[in-house]
């Protein structure tokens, strides 16, 4: 029952980031926006490393951030790797490529890989910085998965939502979407030693500062001023397009 509700609450809280970035980007903009390559290479990255278990048995054992073992590279690859069977896997590709995809419209390509890699270095650091050493309770991948990562960038646009919210006078269920992130963030991770939570309250402190500071080049319009040759609208219809049948 535990592991149920582990799981229920940390999808919760994927559910509540999507929504911010929705509301962040706009919902009826999507079809709109030019294909978000730089997302669409993270997933690719992240599904390679999924074949790479399939094919080889050992992969975990030389990937993932078991710090009883040493590599310098554990700390990127393990978050290319997927613990917890094909449906963690799988829901963990499905929200990294989501997330990133907003991400990407809103922070633009290098800041959203930026940010996807601050997601990765930084939480370890500030565990730290806590005296939080043990890694098997503060880190949410347990040596291995992309949902830290993700959750941290997930969680830089519901401060930019709140950022935007405040500059923009929008509708106040937006700011209380955008605080109730870092909010249900920290109570899973006071209630339940959820690590998840603890990475987007990291992810949303520095979306903020992020946004403040780099306000002036962020175009999250550019897409709606100089619409792009291929859409996502496009893209769908193409791949929505069913062959003539002869006659």
């Amino acid at each position: 029952m535990g592991a149920v509700l582990f799981n229920v609450t940390t999808a919760g809280l994927m559910v509540l980031m999507f929504k911010a970035g929705l509301a962040l980007i706009g919902e009826d903009t999507v079809g709109r926006r030019r294909l978000p390559w730089a997302a669409i290479g993270v997933t690719v990255v992240a599904l390679g490393g999924v074949l790479t278990q399939l094919c080889w048995s050992g992969a975990m054992d030389a990937f993932d951030s078991d710090p009883a073992r040493s590599g310098w590279w554990r700390v990127v690859t393990s978050v290319f790797m997927q613990n917890g069977g094909l449906g963690g896997a799988a829901w963990n590709i499905a929200t990294l490529a989501v997330m990133a995809a907003l991400a990407e419209w809103f922070w633009g390509g290098p800041l959203m890989l930026g940010l996807f890699a601050a997601g990765i270095l930084l939480p370890q650091h500030i565990d730290a910085l806590f005296g939080w050493s043990d890694r098997t309770e503060t880190d949410p991948r347990n040596f291995a998965g992309s949902s830290g990562a993700t959750y941290f960038l997930a969680a830089t646009l519901a401060a930019a939502l709140l950022l935007r919210a405040k500059a923009d006078g929008a509708v106040r269920t937006e700011r209380l979407l955008a605080l109730a992130v870092p909010a249900v963030g920290l109570v899973l991770w006071f209630a339940q030693s959820n690590g998840h939570g603890l990475v987007v309250a990291y992810g949303f402190a520095l979306g903020a500062l992020v946004r403040l500071l780099a306000g002036p080049v962020i175009r999250p319009d550019r897409d709606l001023r100089r619409p792009p040759r291929m859409t996502m609208a496009a893209l769908a219809s193409v791949v929505g397009r069913r062959p003539r049948q002869a006659d």
